[in-house]
């Protein structure tokens, strides 16, 4: 998949695994350090919270189809944790 300054490969041959590479975080976002997708995003904000790991973005809906939210990584960008629609 390629979308904008996303660029994604995966495979569900056998598991559902993808590896994306941003050079543009989307939205205004900033350029995430690594995608994180989960089922349930609100459980996995509740769960991203502590000392250093700030929000850094939403949690939001995008064009793409996507609900997502940002957190902050103590030693370096952000990571990108989004639940697809």
């Amino acid at each position: 998949m390629g979308h904008g300054g996303l660029v994604a490969c995966g495979s569900d041959e056998r598991l559902a695994v993808q590896v994306g590479v941003a050079s543009q975080g989307g939205s205004g976002a900033p350029v995430p350090r690594l995608p994180v997708e989960v089922d349930d995003l609100d459980a996995a904000r509740a769960r991203s919270r502590g000392p250093g790991f700030g929000p850094e973005y939403g949690p939001a809906g995008e064009p793409w189809g996507v609900r997502r939210f940002f957190v902050r990584d103590p030693i370096g960008p952000p990571v990108n944790v989004p639940m697809p629609l």
